[in-house]
């Protein structure tokens, strides 16, 4: 015990469970779809903004300490030092922390149902809930098949999107869901990245993540395609007229980008090295994201 003290410092450790850079995943969606909302119709409800983000970060936190528990279930995690069942030794109390998050988060999208006497923001919310849910929870565990970068994308993607838009406006916006596409792909990017360093501890537990099925150096190609493909359909959107030419600058990112992809291709197979890149791929996630979106308000 004393060992894994001084290698893994306690506050580290706790950073690591918490994983602060992350919440920019819950934010993003929302800022995309308020600034799309704002440029289509210049409405911009500050009360609903801030109350939405603050509930998806609660959201966010539920689905990240729920993974925990039901990780926590299958062994896959007795290597992670960082779980937070690990940290505390008490899976029931971190499973209800979870539960009082999601709590706390679905209120405050019950709050802006209520102001626009209008349920659809909470239904999608909820839909998301469930997908976020199958990700891990029994009996479904999808992202034990492979599946969770396809719930990645329209959860964080479509629908937390085209909610975030409704939630100003009270309409539909095909603008709003043809640029979602870009937010899930950046979002799925970084749950593709958490795969890269934990192949072994996912063939033990039986996890057929993508980068188990297509092997680290094959997934660290796709990753390539996958994170570049942000870039062109940026401007394709420009080209067609779906999204203005401000949006581009959103190609600010692209060196966090070609880092990324450096970076996974030359230490794919090596678990300590690579084990940092999902990081890089927030910075990728947040950078084309929030300047993606502040295209839209200039």
């Amino acid at each position: 015990m004393t060992t894994k003290q001084i290698l893994y410092p306690s506050t580290k450790l706790w950073m690591a469970a918490i994983k602060p850079p992350m919440y920019s995943v819950a934010i993003m969606p929302i800022w995309v779809g308020t600034a799309v909302a704002f440029a289509e119709t210049k409405v911009f409800n500050g009360a609903v903004f801030s109350t939405f983000v603050i509930a998806a970060i609660l959201i966010l936190a539920w689905e990240n300490i729920s993974n925990d528990v039901f990780d926590s279930e299958t062994g896959i995690d007795q290597n992670k030092h960082h779980s937070l069942v690990n940290l505390t030794s008490n899976k029931p109390l971190v499973f209800w922390i979870g539960n009082l998050c999601l709590g706390l988060g679905l209120l405050g999208i019950l709050a802006i149902a209520f102001w626009q006497q209008d349920l659809t923001v909470i239904a999608i919310i909820l839909l998301c809930c469930v997908l976020g849910y199958m990700y891990q929870g029994p009996p479904f565990r999808l992202g034990y098949q492979g599946l969770g970068e396809i719930l990645c994308f329209f959860a964080f993607g479509p629908l937390a999107v085209e909610a975030a838009y409704y939630s100003q406006t009270q309409t539909w916006s095909m603008t709003s869901l043809a640029v979602s596409v870009i937010v899930g792909i950046a979002t799925t990017l970084i749950l593709f990245c958490s795969h890269f360093h934990q192949v072994k501890d996912d063939i033990a537990a039986g996890k057929r993540s993508p980068i188990v099925r297509l092997g680290t150096q094959k997934g660290a190609q796709v990753l390539v395609w996958f994170t570049a493909s942000i870039y062109p359909l940026t401007l394709l959107f420009v080209l067609l007229g779906i999204s203005p030419g401000w949006t581009l600058l959103s190609w600010v990112s692209l060196p966090f980008a070609v880092k990324l992809c450096r970076h996974v291709q030359e230490n794919h197979n090596q678990p300590d090295k690579v084990s940092n890149c999902k990081f890089i791929a927030v910075a990728v996630h947040f950078w084309a994201c929030l300047l993606f979106g502040l295209g839209f308000i200039l």
